[in-house]
């Protein structure tokens, strides 16, 4: 289920679009973990960084969009905050389930069409609005 960042999913904002490159790499590299069967304790510390690299990544996102004035900010950061519960949740069952591979498979599905929706009906409409400026 690994996907990789396609230049279609560009927002046309440098930053934003290099953070969500890494953003694919990293939700890869957690789903090729799972798949190789490496320890609980790994796959714990991927998902600490995806948790952690995804509240700076909606940080640095929603920091753009307020200096920007961006208009829909606010569903924005709904999304996020939604998102980040959604991630948290999945890492909890992660580790009560003692590491079982169909919740990595469950998790890496979740994020990947999370990111490839996000950004494709609401990031990309940050570039959009960019270019009206």
């Amino acid at each position: 289920m690994a996907i990789k960042w396609t230049s279609d999913l560009s927002v046309g904002v440098e930053k934003i679009d290099s953070q969500h490159i890494v953003w694919f790499e990293k939700a890869s590299n957690l789903f090729e973990a799972g798949k190789q069967g490496k320890s609980k304790e790994v796959i714990a510390e991927m998902f600490d960084f995806l948790e952690e690299y995804t509240q700076q990544h909606f940080r640095d996102e929603e920091q753009y969009m307020a200096q920007i004035k961006y208009p829909d900010i606010e569903k924005q950061k709904t999304a996020h905050k939604n998102f980040v519960e959604e991630l948290t949740k999945l890492k909890k069952e992660f580790e009560e389930s003692g590491g079982k591979i169909s919740v990595i498979i469950n998790a890496n599905k979740m994020i990947i069409n999370w990111l490839t929706n996000h950004i494709i009906k609401m990031d990309k409409q940050i570039g959009v609005y960019v270019k009206s400026l």
